[in-house]
């Protein structure tokens, strides 16, 4: 049964640091505030800024946070709000966690921004790859922390593949398909 329209709703982008998880996030909620879309940006870190400082990054941590953002996508999902969230998320019994959770308020589409580690340490403008690689940063997603890829994800957006506005299409024609959100008419189609 499709959901009906303007029903709230969650997209989880889950991929490695540099992957591309906050652009295509940022895309998509401009694509459907243009739809006539309440939105909600829910970005890993400004979460962990605001809603889970003084956690660290242990795998009970890197839990507790992403099952954080989960909650709060689930009631904001609840309320009739596009929940956009652009987390890590790299464990997938915890990403399973938070989409049955969001799944009891209303539809969870994962989007699998998807890169290779080596692209995202290029990419990495804050120099946190090279850190980790050296040692100086531990428990680092992709180095010496696991990222587990998902295997159930709705949607694949390749970065190294897909250009940003490539990816935001592959995510919006899923939700048109799944009967999210209506089918973008001439007026609401980008400009």
């Amino acid at each position: 049964m499709a959901p009906a329209q303007n029903s709230g709703f969650t997209v989880w982008l889950t991929g490695l640091s540099g992957a591309g998880k906050t652009t295509i996030g940022h895309a998509v909620a401009v694509e459907l505030e243009r739809r006539g879309l309440h939105v909600e940006v829910l970005d890993g870190d400004v979460v962990r800024t605001h809603l889970s400082k003084g956690l660290g990054f242990s795998h009970e941590d890197r839990d507790t946070n992403i099952e954080r953002i989960g909650w709060v996508a689930s009631r904001l999902t609840r309320h009739g709000a596009a929940v956009v969230v652009a987390a890590i998320s790299p464990y997938d019994t915890t990403r399973k966690r938070v989409r049955a959770l969001v799944e009891e308020q209303g539809p969870f589409v994962e989007v699998w921004v998807k890169a290779p580690l080596e692209e995202c340490a290029r990419r990495d403008v804050k120099g946190l790859y090279a850190k980790a690689f050296a040692g100086e940063i531990t428990q680092f997603t992709g180095v010496d922390d696991p990222y587990e890829e998902p295997d159930d994800a709705e949607v694949v957006a390749d970065t190294v593949a897909l250009s940003p506005d490539e990816s935001v299409a592959l995510v919006m024609a899923e939700l048109e398909r799944l009967g999210i959100v209506p089918v973008a008419t001439p007026a609401s189609a980008p400009r």
